[in-house]
C-alpha cells in the first residue's frame, strides 16, 4: 500500500493507469469462469472458486507480468456429478495435478483500454502458449486505503490440446462435451509494494 501523498495512478497513452508496483489478485473480488457446450444443444458454465495471481505493473506498462495458479480441485458447475467427474481422471485429474497455472511472457498490443497478453498455460501436464483479452477496468483507491485496479480477460481453448480428451458420441450426431472452452476472468487487484 502506498502513502496517502503518493500517486496511485499515472497517465499513460491516453489512459489512467496504476502506478508501477506488485498487486495481488483480490480473493473477495475475482472469478475465474469458464463456458463449456454440453450435448451440442447448450453451455455450462464453471469456475474455480480458488486462484492467486501476481501482476507486476512495470514502470514501462507494456513490460507488466502476470503469474497466476488455480487450484484444480475447486471447480465447481453447480452440479455435484458433473464437479466429481471434472475433477477424476477423464479430465483435471486433480489429485495428481493440484494446479492449473499461467505465466505472462508479454504484453503484444494496446488499443485503448484493450490489451493481449501473451502466456503459457499449463494443464495437467501440457504448457501451451495462449492470448488473453485484457479490458482494463479503471483504478484508484478505495475506502480502505488500499490502491486497486480492475480488470477482465477472455480466451478459448481447445481442451484436447491440454489431453482433456474425455467424450461420447451422440446418436444423433456429435458429443456429449464440446472441444472448445471460452475462459472469463474478471477481479480486482491491490497494491502490495
Amino acid at each position: 500500500m502506498t502513502s496517502s501523498t503518493e500517486s496511485v495512478t499515472r497517465e499513460w497513452n491516453g489512459l489512467t493507469i496504476p502506478a508501477a508496483g506488485t498487486y495481488l489478485l483480490d480473493a473477495a473480488h475475482k472469478r475465474v469462469g469458464f463456458v463449456a457446450r454440453h450435448m451440442m444443444v447448450s453451455k455450462v458454465r464453471g469456475e474455480f472458486a480458488e486462484a492467486t495471481a501476481t501482476i507486476t505493473i512495470a514502470e514501462e506498462p507494456l513490460g507488466s507480468s502476470v503469474s497466476a495458479t488455480i487450484q484444480a480441485a475447486s471447480i465447481h458447475t453447480a452440479q455435484g456429478d458433473r464437479d466429481a467427474h471434472l475433477r477424476s481422471g477423464d479430465f483435471l485429474e486433480t489429485e495428481k495435478y493440484p494446479t492449473l497455472e499461467y505465466r505472462s511472457t508479454g504484453v503484444k498490443s494496446q488499443e485503448g483500454n484493450e490489451f493481449v497478453l501473451t502466456g503459457e498455460l499449463t494443464i495437467k501436464d501440457v504448457t501451451r502458449p495462449v492470448e488473453l483479452k485484457v479490458e482494463f477496468e479503471g483504478v484508484g483507491r478505495s475506502p480502505y486505503g488500499q490502491d486497486i485496479f480492475g480488470f477482465s480477460a477472455t480466451t478459448e481453448i481447445d481442451r484436447e490440446d491440454f489431453g482433456l480428451t474425455w467424450n461420447v458420441a451422440l446418436e444423433s450426431g456429435g458429443v456429449v462435451v464440446g472441444k472448445k472452452v471460452k475462459i472469463e476472468i474478471e477481479g480486482e487487484a491491490i497494491r502490495q509494494s
